[in-house]
């Protein structure tokens, strides 16, 4: 059997640079076990497989080691799939995924998710066992299902030497290290060692708990941000109550067939 497979670079507008993601587009699911052993020989963040459902198609995230049930950056780039390659032109695409409908608007080079705010609740007992994983204290620690740690500047979130040993052992869907920003409203990294990917080059889900705290801490609701891993991303968040935009750009890097 040959599968349709293209990677592209979203949250970027050139190679190279942003979070690398696979799209397979498919005429039925595969096996769980298939699309899982896919993923892992992929080796990228995510490998996205789509399913089409009417007008609008059903979407699952694989990462090397397991199913996700939300990723952002996939979803961006099986969007820019569907409009570049299957349906070109197309502006708006709805998926089911296990995180409920998720809709992609194009608008020119430029992709938003609308996906749902996941508000984070301060916690005080994690804090030194975060400290210690991330190698330095933060100013609060947060969780949204992610833990979420606060720092004071960019160049903390930037220095930061995570022990991913550490990382792993904490009670939490991997860490995001967040800061304001100096040429932006806020950075960020995310650690998911738990789902086989150390760092996240950019991560979409991530801003799902990001953006409405940095709206209520800065007073505003349309912010630009960067996740300032070592390919880096940039993103355009607004806060939209219950639900979050999350936009950027995407860049193809290559199509061709797999065979399994």
């Amino acid at each position: 059997m040959q599968i349709p497979i293209y990677q592209v670079d979203a949250f970027a507008s050139a190679v190279f640079a942003g979070n690398p993601a696979a799209v397979c587009p498919l005429d039925a699911w595969l096996a769980d076990d298939v699309m899982q052993a896919i993923a892992a020989e992929n080796n990228l963040s995510e490998t996205a497989f789509i399913v089409k459902r009417g007008t609008d198609f059903d979407l699952r995230w694989f990462t090397p080691a397991l199913e996700v049930e939300l990723c952002g950056h996939a979803t961006l780039g099986s969007a820019y799939v569907i409009a570049t390659y299957l349906e070109p032109g197309r502006d708006e695409v709805v998926f089911h995924s296990p995180s409920g409908p998720l809709t992609v608007t194009r608008n020119g080079a430029w992709y938003t998710l609308d996906f749902p705010a996941v508000p984070a609740e301060a916690v005080v007992a994690n804090t030194q066992a975060v400290a210690a994983a991330l190698g330095a204290a933060p100013a609060e620690v947060r969780r949204a299902g992610k833990l979420m740690a606060v720092f004071a500047s960019e160049s903390q979130v930037h220095d930061l030497k995570p022990d991913m040993a550490q990382v792993l052992a904490l009670d939490g869907d991997g860490v995001i290290a967040t800061g304001p920003g100096a040429a932006c409203d806020f950075v960020s990294r995310y650690f998911a060692p738990h789902a086989g990917i150390p760092e996240d080059p950019v991560t979409g889900s991530a801003h799902c708990v990001l953006t409405p705290y940095w709206a209520r801490r800065l007073g505003k609701a349309r912010m630009t941000a960067r996740q300032i891993s070592r390919r880096g991303g940039d993103l355009v968040v607004e806060d939209r109550g219950d639900r979050v935009g999350i936009s950027g750009q995407v860049a193809p890097y290559m199509e061709g067939h797999i065979r399994v």
